[in-house]
């Protein structure tokens, strides 16, 4: 009796191997990786490939490449056949939470919490880890966070002065440390070397200064790792500003980054800021600088950073 199942070679047998080997180098490292999450998920689950190419509408040759590291397949296919497999896209890809069953339960636990529950489970964690709970509980480093053009140079040094406090301009120190503007540091490094800077220039700063007012970058919040970094260590405040101001005053500067290049450059700020105000949001305090002006805006944060450290 003719069937037309197509039949595949068995895993791990002579002739699967001789396929994987007839494709050589030409096998991506990622995709063999990939390949194998996919084996390793089916097996989890006590599926067929035959099973998983019905329940994912991938046909079963497709799988099979999948599985042997030679199928470049589509994200529309990957989520069929992680739909299938009934777990993440994330797992199926290799996602560092999806790595151990810890991870995955983790995942589970915090999947589909709220914001307030999942900020408390984070300051618990800090707090067990030893790297800080929630903003420090009100440290003497104040860290000032927003979008360039909030004010965060100008209130931050007069905020220094009022408080006796070392002022800390975080993009000097990134630029001291690589001996060369930021602007050169992007442009013959990249985004990565520039994000190593500035995590070493914000570990000196902590590790330096017990108290200071540390003006930061803009696009600090961009690194979880470093955010983290200064909400553990520093108390922190997000000075907002509406987009108009924002580009007002970069302008003012004579500094357009990174929007230099674009001939929609409102757009690109509040893209931009609508991006990272989930982020600036975890400050510990907001002070908005284009309600009132700058002597009234500086009284604000005055009392509230004051208030926040009991200085009276």
């Amino acid at each position: 009796m003719s069937s037309n199942i197509l039949q595949l070679p068995r895993e791990g047998s002579p002739e699967d191997a001789a396929a994987r080997a007839t494709h050589g180098d030409a096998r991506h490292p990622f995709l063999i990786a990939l390949g194998e999450r996919v084996r390793a998920l089916r097996a989890r689950r006590g599926l067929t490939r035959k099973a998983v190419a019905i329940a994912s509408d991938v046909s079963e040759r497709h799988l099979a490449n999948l599985e042997s590291g030679v199928g470049n397949a589509s994200i529309l296919v990957l989520l069929q056949v992680a739909q299938a497999l009934q777990c993440s896209l994330a797992e199926l890809i290799g996602d560092v939470t999806t790595s151990s069953p810890e991870w995955l339960l983790l995942r589970e636990l915090l999947e589909h919490r709220d914001e307030a529950t999942l900020h408390r489970v984070r300051a618990a964690v800090g707090e067990m880890l030893g790297t800080g709970g929630d903003n420090a509980g009100r440290s003497s480093r104040v860290a000032l966070i927003g979008l360039r053009g909030a004010g965060k140079s100008t209130l931050g040094q007069m905020l220094a002065e009022d408080l006796g406090f070392p002022f800390v301009e975080l993009s000097r120190e990134i630029e001291q440390f690589a001996g060369c503007s930021i602007a050169e540091i992007q442009s013959l490094y990249g985004m990565n070397a520039y994000r190593r800077y500035e995590r070493r220039a914000l570990e000196e700063a902590i590790q330096i200064h017990s108290e200071a007012v540390i003006a930061t970058p803009g696009g600090l919040v961009s690194d979880p790792s470093t955010f983290n970094l200064l909400l553990a260590h520093c108390t922190t405040v997000w000075l907002q500003a509406s987009p108009e101001d924002h580009m007002r005053r970069v302008v003012a500067q004579g500094d357009l980054r990174p929007m230099a290049a674009s001939d929609e450059a409102m757009k690109d700020l509040k893209s931009i800021l609508a991006g990272r105000a989930a982020f600036y949001s975890k400050a510990e305090f907001q002070v908005n600088t284009s309600t009132q002006p700058l002597d009234q805006t500086f009284l604000l944060l005055r009392q509230t950073v004051r208030d926040a450290l009991n200085l009276g």
